[in-house]
């Protein structure tokens, strides 16, 4: 092979070589969306970009330089050790401007959760480092980082815009557990909110089809694609006698485990489930009584939810509610563990998902209860040879792994680059 032909092939490889990305996300943790931005920086460093990854918090005085104030959040992410971190947050003061008392304050307490999203990504300061630094893309998850996307952009960069799902649907879900000033902020104006933040991005990025079929209609004039999120695989192995529940404390998940609690785990007597994540704190407050009967099955936030897949024989997804793409679904399949799940966890997957051998689809308590029995009797776990070959795995493989999603991405960001700098 010549060395010409070595230079086209790596350039062919690594698309995005020598290319500034600043990559935008909400300061979150143990969650989905935190899942999905480690699998984007991972795509943009396999592409040879330069990646800059900046954690803007929604909380007041969460300023860059605060130290102290960021340690929780550092604690909580081990993973972006490897470079550079970098911070964006409004500081206390810009809390007490009338502008953000009469436009943003008051209609958030009327329940306007946009509003206050936005208003606080507007008045953000960000690292030194990254103000009035130049990048050649501009990679932002979630419609209210849009102010700072702009800012980074400087008119010139690209900007590739990570919806995450219908968020006003999301919030007007929020507020319905809620007390709130009257009137109400009303979905149709969130979403107005929303759906004018999102018209500032070149493209727009969806996690799942019907995602992707919503925003089509709802802005018709914008470039979308539809790109399954990288999530990080979980290992497929060796294998343990550990019967698994992973789960973060947000609205749907908490709602989905007090469902298993009440109305499948009583029908599964003898059987033992480890509650794996910082769900045990919203089943806590939102069902004290069946957290005191399974408390001992809450294990809380672990360090490294990796050794939870590993040494388990059985995933369990007893979603009833949420929209969009579970991640922890995508999480789950990568495992190769043999899985129970309703419908609603398998939402935004292809036919194909809904029928992979290993796979068991529920629809009901009863049908639930009757699957983990049968599962929980099959006493040897699954090897790891036997989890990474198996079909869950190898759907993993084909489309919402690291390699497919970094494939795609490249193409889509290479194309924006290009015809922003005029290439």
């Amino acid at each position: 092979m010549s060395v010409a032909s070595t230079d086209c092939f790596a350039c062919a490889q690594r698309p995005l070589l020598g290319r500034r990305v600043a990559l935008i996300h909400p300061a979150w943790h143990s969650c989905g969306t935190y899942r999905v931005v480690l699998g984007q920086i991972a795509a943009y460093h396999a592409l040879g970009a330069e990646v800059f990854p900046i954690a803007i918090s929604s909380d007041p005085g969460f300023v860059p330089g605060r130290n102290w104030i960021w340690k929780s959040f550092n604690q909580a992410t081990p993973e972006l050790d490897d470079g550079a971190r970098y911070y964006g947050g409004a500081p206390f003061h810009a809390m007490l401007s009338p502008q953000f008392l009469r436009d943003v304050l008051w209609p958030y307490l009327h329940g306007d959760q946009a509003v206050i999203r936005l208003g606080m990504a507007e008045r953000a300061r960000l690292s030194p480092a990254i103000e009035g630094a130049t990048f050649d893309l501009v990679h932002c998850n979630h419609f209210f980082l849009m102010p700072i996307a702009r800012r980074l952009a400087g008119g010139g960069a690209p900007i590739l815009l990570d919806t995450h799902d219908l968020q006003a649907r999301q919030f007007a879900l929020i507020n319905e557990t809620k007390l709130w000033l009257a009137p109400r902020a009303s979905y149709e104006s969130m979403l107005a909110q929303e759906l004018e933040a999102m018209r500032g991005a070149d493209l727009l990025l969806h996690l799942n089809a019907q995602e992707a079929e919503d925003f089509r209609a709802l802005i018709p004039e914008k470039a979308h694609a539809l790109l399954y999120p990288a999530t990080p695989e979980a290992p497929t192995g060796p294998g343990g006698p550990d019967i698994i529940l992973v789960a973060s404390n947000n609205t749907a998940n908490v709602e989905s485990v007090i469902w298993f609690l009440r109305e499948v785990a009583p029908k599964a007597p003898g059987v033992t489930v480890k509650i794996v994540g910082n769900v045990d704190a919203g089943v806590r407050s939102k069902a004290p009584e069946q957290y005191a009967a399974y408390k001992d099955w809450f294990l809380g936030r672990v360090e490294d939810p990796g050794v939870v897949y590993a040494n388990a024989r059985l995933a369990l997804l007893p979603t009833i509610s949420g929209t969009g793409l579970s991640i922890k679904t995508v999480e789950a399949l990568s495992s190769g563990l043999p899985l129970i799940a309703t419908t609603q966890a398998m939402r935004g997957m292809d036919e194909e998902a809904l029928s992979l051998p290993g796979v068991v689809i529920v629809s009901s308590a009863e049908e639930f209860a009757d699957a983990l029995n049968r599962a929980a009797a099959v006493s040897a776990p699954l090897d790891e040879a036997r989890r990474r070959g198996s079909p869950a795995r190898r759907y993993y493989e084909s489309r919402l792994s690291l390699a497919a999603y970094k494939a795609s991405l490249g193409v889509l960001a290479a194309a924006l680059i290009s015809a922003g700098s005029g290439e």
